[in-house]
């Protein structure tokens, strides 16, 4: 039986090599459409989807290899996605391919199981190779990412963390100092020095940070 399978998967001695599976999500028709020809030589195409949970029911009916995900999405955003794929079992390879510089986009999109993240203005030169690399079992970040990224919750110290954490839950400023066992002028300080790092200004910008790069679940 081995040898019938060997002989089955062969022509004229060479093996048969299939080639990776890989969706491709994208809410805009024209990215979608350069990601399809930038990938259809080298990679089957299992599908174009163009929101997170057609993303989901896709994933699950063709098993792909890889799934090629935006972060910024109507509905569930990418990131979002990939952490329900992986509460679903899913296995696919996740790659980003995104506008998004933000270090803290980053670091939630490794954390949430991502295997790679390409910017979207290096993908016709990166991408074939950041899949191929996924593919082998390594991680790939777009190089000159550290030229551009701006800073993260890893830059952040460990009292702006707690801050931080506690505003997104919607804590106020008396409560996160009796929390904390600071002053409220202690919780001003340290939350305008968190805005003036990550470049946020709204307590609801701080409170999608916070999700986004995991520091709290909703």
């Amino acid at each position: 039986m081995m040898q019938q399978q060997v002989i089955d998967s062969t022509v004229l001695g060479k093996p048969l090599l299939m080639k990776p599976k890989v969706l491709i999500v994208d809410d805009h028709a024209l990215v979608a459409e350069g990601l399809r020809r930038l990938l259809e030589a080298e990679f089957e195409l299992a599908g174009v989807v163009t929101d997170a949970e057609t993303l989901i029911a896709a994933a699950e009916e063709k098993r792909p290899d890889l799934i090629v995900l935006d972060i910024s999405m109507p509905g569930m955003n990418g990131i979002q996605a990939a952490r329900e794929l992986t509460k679903r079992g899913i296995r696919a390879k996740i790659v980003f391919v995104t506008q998004q510089t933000g270090r803290y986009y980053i670091e939630a999109a490794m954390n949430a199981g991502a295997s790679g993240y390409v910017l979207k203005q290096a993908a016709p030169h990166e991408l074939v190779r950041a899949l191929q690399d996924v593919m082998q079992g390594r991680n790939y970040i777009t190089p000159s990412i550290n030229d551009t990224a701006t800073p993260g919750i890893n830059d952040l110290t460990s009292r702006q963390r707690q801050v931080l954490q506690l505003v997104a839950e919607g804590k106020s400023a008396k409560e996160i100092a009796s929390a904390l066992n600071i002053s409220p002028k202690t919780v001003e300080f340290h939350k305008a020095a968190i805005v003036e790092r990550l470049g946020v200004r709204t307590t609801a910008e701080l409170t999608r940070y916070a999700i986004e790069s995991g520091l709290i679940n909703r």
